[in-house]
């Protein structure tokens, strides 16, 4: 069983525009954390992380921008484990099983996951929707 997101050692929360340089920015704030808390960028699992990362926050800006002006990034560590969830304010709770034929999208995101012995999960509220993902370090 993986910790949950806010069990972990080291936390961070970035609020941004839900606009395409989200994605550079979500990304380049996780590298910053990592590296502040002492988790190296050249591991296999953190460049897994990163590609996972910017795919969520990709499917934010294409599909939930009319709804949800901003997004929410939270990152979390321990020295076994690395979370993040990437929320929004769009309802629709996509399946993470669903590949759409292209390859891409959440199919890769819970494939890519799984493949590294980590949990993918959305959980949705009155207030939107988090897709949240923990992998071993």
């Amino acid at each position: 069983m993986t910790p949950a997101l806010g069990a972990l050692h080291n936390r961070h929360v970035l609020t941004l525009p839900n606009e395409p340089s989200a994605v550079r920015l979500s990304r380049e704030t996780a590298e910053q954390a990592l590296a502040e808390w002492g988790i190296g960028l050249r591991q296999h699992a953190v460049d897994v992380a990163l590609l996972i990362l910017g795919e969520l926050v990709t499917n934010c800006v294409r599909h939930a921008a009319e709804l949800s002006p901003q997004i929410m990034v939270m990152y979390a560590a321990s020295g076994q484990h690395l979370s993040f969830a990437v929320h929004d304010r769009d309802p629709h709770q996509p399946s993470l099983h669903r590949t759409g034929g292209t390859g891409g999208g959440l199919g890769m995101v819970a494939e890519l996951t799984r493949q590294l012995g980590g949990t993918a999960v959305v959980h949705g509220d009155a207030e939107g929707k988090s897709i949240a993902i923990t992998l071993p370090l």
